[in-house]
């Protein structure tokens, strides 16, 4: 049961993560001049999806410090690298974003490493 704080923590990571490109990339490109830039982050900052990508990511930091009191920190921060695992997975299916062999082999790296930690921990 300790586990599904760092599942909520990777899902409300992955989820923020998404949401912000996604809504990010409809807004545009950021101005130049400084107000400019100013007042474009501060409308982006009011957007609802994006508002819900901050509160995801609040929420993620809520289950990670519960995480922090079943476990020791070695023991579970190689788990959040399923993060990058995950944001490549959905960025490209739900995202439409480019994927090459060397962020397939990348990430194959990441899970492998994962593995390895898994049997060797503890």
């Amino acid at each position: 049961m300790n586990y599904i704080y760092i599942l909520l923590t990777l899902l409300f990571t992955v989820y923020g993560q998404l949401v912000l490109k996604w809504q990010i990339s409809k807004a545009g490109a950021l101005p130049n001049s400084a107000l400019s830039k100013f007042l474009f982050l501060l409308q982006q900052f009011l957007n609802p999806w994006i508002l819900s990508g901050f509160i995801a990511a609040f929420l993620a930091s809520l289950c990670w410090m519960a995480a922090m009191t079943k476990f020791e920190l070695n023991e579970v921060y190689p788990f959040m690298s399923l993060a990058f695992v995950l944001i490549m997975l959905f960025s490209v299916v739900f995202l439409g974003e480019s994927i090459s062999l060397s962020k397939i082999v990348g990430t194959g790296f990441i899970v492998l490493g994962l593995i390895i930690l898994a049997q060797f921990s503890g």
